[in-house]
């Protein structure tokens, strides 16, 4: 009984920690390279960050790049640094990095590869 409730504790923990990218842990996205597009967030020194890997994106989906939370909320960061480090925690490694600006707003461009 006691191994029955550490792995149902386990499992739970894992699941409630999971973050989700077009309905994907980040964990089992299956591609060697990914794009971090950050944007700042409104009247704020964070941004928040989208994620593409190749994936089909929903049509008027406004979240479905973004790495949403357990809640289901978008993930926001400190930095870009921060986004990268976290994107590092499931073993990708920086490439290359670029900005363009949109309407007077930066926008930052980090590529990355998953470490083998």
């Amino acid at each position: 009984m006691k191994y029955v409730t550490i792995l149902f504790f386990m499992i739970s923990v894992s699941i409630c920690n999971a973050q989700t990218v077009s309905g994907k842990k980040i964990e089992d996205i299956d591609a060697k390279y990914i794009r971090i597009v950050g944007t700042a967030k409104f009247l704020s020194t964070k941004v928040v960050v989208d994620i593409e890997f190749g994936q089909h994106n929903k049509m008027f989906d406004n979240n479905d790049t973004k790495i949403l939370d357990k809640n289901g909320k978008p993930k926001v960061f400190n930095s870009m640094v921060e986004a990268m480090n976290f994107m590092a925690n499931f073993g990708y490694k920086f490439v290359s990095a670029y900005a363009i600006t949109v309407n007077n707003q930066n926008v930052y461009h980090y590529l990355m590869e998953r470490n083998n």
